[in-house]
């Protein structure tokens, strides 16, 4: 089967090492920068830019979609990068939601969830199917979609909220 990125057919391993470093750095920003002391619970910035209206989410999941983007380009096979995927799906929507998603996003670490997959694909890739072109502009496409979801999900609530709240 040829590969499905020429433009990388031939990333060398310590490209693959550095890349790898970057994104556990990226995740280790996102859910675990600032440990709580007295504890070992640690928050990174990804809940709290969640908290930020409309828009935080939003920023999240360009992070998050980034670190999917940099396992596809190392040829990760299509049902580990699914998985990736749930997770940050999973990180958006439910994290999208007023008050109980940000309570979530405090607990749920998608992106460190997310490079102990990429890792094991590294440590011991099978001869599965890689990721083909498509494919990766279909995850894009979705992760749009989910951005749009997260701007209009806020944008309704208030609405909403503000309906109620003026009697109109």
């Amino acid at each position: 089967m040829p590969d499905s990125y020429p433009q990388f057919s031939h990333i060398e391993p310590d490209a693959k090492a550095l890349t790898l470093r970057r994104l556990r750095q990226l995740s280790r920003v996102l859910d675990k920068a600032i440990t709580i002391p007295g504890t070992e619970f640690s928050v990174g910035l990804d809940p709290i830019i969640g908290l930020l209206p409309v828009g935080g989410d939003v920023l999240g999941l360009i992070f998050s979609a980034y670190i999917i983007l940099e396992a596809a380009r190392l040829n990760t096979p299509k049902a580990t990068l699914g998985r990736m995927i749930l997770n940050i799906i999973i990180d958006s929507l439910v994290g999208s939601l007023p008050v109980a998603g940000d309570l979530f996003d405090f607990a749920w670490k998608a992106n460190e969830y997310n490079i102990k997959l990429l890792e094991e694909h590294l440590k011991s890739p099978r001869s599965t199917q890689k990721a083909d072109t498509w494919f990766v502009v279909f995850v894009l496409f979705s992760l749009l979609l989910i951005g749009i979801v997260l701007i209009t999900i806020p944008v309704i609530l208030i609405s909403a909220l503000w309906r109620i709240l003026t009697g109109a």
